[in-house]
């Protein structure tokens, strides 16, 4: 991967392809359920180091776990190495009123 634009984007494509009964790929509802945000830290192999929540959703705090769990079963996100330090990134889930997740990212 080139750049962190990139390797958001397929760590979100991955998301939805190892939760594909837990997403969604249409346009998010007008009021969404929660909105959890997280910072997730790769190793070098692009597996996670460290999953950090920058913002807990104040209804529905069970989708943060939910959320943490899909990235575990997306990871790894490949090879970070050649790319500039820290190695992190932020993703932002959209959740429904059914508990599924669409990620920001791959909303326009």
């Amino acid at each position: 991967m080139r750049n962190w634009n990139e390797v958001r984007l397929q760590a979100a494509r991955r998301m939805v392809a190892s939760n594909p009964n837990g997403t969604y790929m249409s346009r998010p509802p007008d009021i969404l359920l929660a909105i959890p945000v997280l910072e997730v830290e790769l190793n070098s192999d692009g597996s996670v180091r460290r999953i950090d929540v920058l913002r807990y959703p104040g209804q529905a705090p069970e989708t943060t776990q939910i959320a943490i769990d899909a990235i575990k079963r997306a990871a790894p996100f490949g090879d970070v190495s050649k790319l500039p330090k820290p190695w992190k990134f932020v993703e932002t889930f959209l959740f429904d009123d059914d508990k599924r997740f669409k990620p920001r990212t791959l909303d326009p």
